[in-house]
Formats: C-alpha cells, structure tokens, sequence
C-alpha cells in the first residue's frame, strides 16, 4: 500500500442549513470529526475540497454557505482545492498535488453521495489511485424518488467496483 491522504468532499456550512441539513448530519460531522483526527494523529494529509457556485447560489463563492463546516476546518498545513463541478480532479490541481507529494492512496469522504463523492471516486480510480470509500462518513439528502438511506446504500453498493468499502471505526492510518 503507498502513501495515502485523506480527502474531505465539500463539507460546506451550507450543507447543513437547519432548513434542510444532510441527512443524519449529526453522525456524518462526528464521523468526520473522527477521521481528521485519526489522520492528523499519525500525520496524514488531508485535503480539503470545495465547491463554488455562482451568485445566488448556496455555494456562492465568499459566501458564509460557501465556508467549509466550522467542526472540520483545515488546520494551516492542510490543503484547500477549489472546485466547480463534481469532479474534484476536473481543473483543479489535485492530481498534481497528490502526485508531488507521493500520493497513492485515497480515503474519500464528504458531501454529496451521488454527485461530488460518486464522481471523485470513480474518477479517482481511473487516475490509478487505490481508494477508500468511508461508508458512514459520505451524505445526500432524500429526493421526490428515494430516500438519502437508499442513495447511500446504493453507492456504497455500486462503488465497490471503484473502492474498497470500510466505516470510519474500521480506517487505520499508517
């Protein structure tokens, strides 16, 4: 196994709007909370990724919405990527960043299940990266068709393909 990182998905504030937070939004920032901690324990880096939108928007760039959560802020040494689509490889400077620093390994978690998190995995794992899904750290809210519970388990069905698959309690940093 190389030498891996952790990569936080778009953990944005406005995610968490009280008028329609992420599903189970409690558990996943107290999952996510846990793995930055085990990651900066055995000193893991951890990259940020962000999401802008444009104006008006929930993400809109600058914008409180747009910051990322206060309960996994980036400390000074820890990376923050900008990022305008689901893709968070797609220009941006992630993959050379992970490459310079000797990357191999990638332990996603974050926000949106089917969108940002399905994409970077997927996209990830066609960059050569072997890469981790954290089950129980990834969120999405429930649709008109389906519940958010059914898009996670979904995904976290479908991405086996692209991922291993494994709750935070069960991630170990080397």
């Amino acid at each position: 196994m190389g030498k891996e990182a952790l990569l936080i998905i778009d953990v944005q504030n406005a995610m968490f709007d009280e008028r329609d937070p992420v599903f189970e939004a409690d558990v996943l920032l107290e999952n996510l909370k846990k793995l930055i901690l085990k990651a900066r324990l055995t000193n893991t880096p951890i990259y940020y990724i962000q999401h802008n939108e444009a104006e008006g928007e929930p993400l809109e760039t600058g914008t409180k919405g747009w910051e990322i959560h206060r309960d996994v802020t980036p400390k000074e040494n820890e990376l923050v990527v900008q990022k305008t689509t689901p893709d968070s490889f797609f220009r941006t400077s992630l993959h050379e960043v992970l490459q310079k620093n000797g990357i191999e390994q990638l332990i996603l978690a974050g926000i949106q299940t089917e969108y940002c998190v399905d994409t970077t995995c997927r996209r990830a794992f066609s960059l050569g990266y072997e890469v981790t899904l954290v089950s129980d750290a990834h969120g999405t809210w429930n649709t008109e068709e389906i519940t958010a519970k059914q898009i996670l388990n979904h995904h976290n069905r479908v991405l086996r393909s692209f991922a291993s698959i494994q709750q935070t309690d069960e991630i170990k940093f080397s």
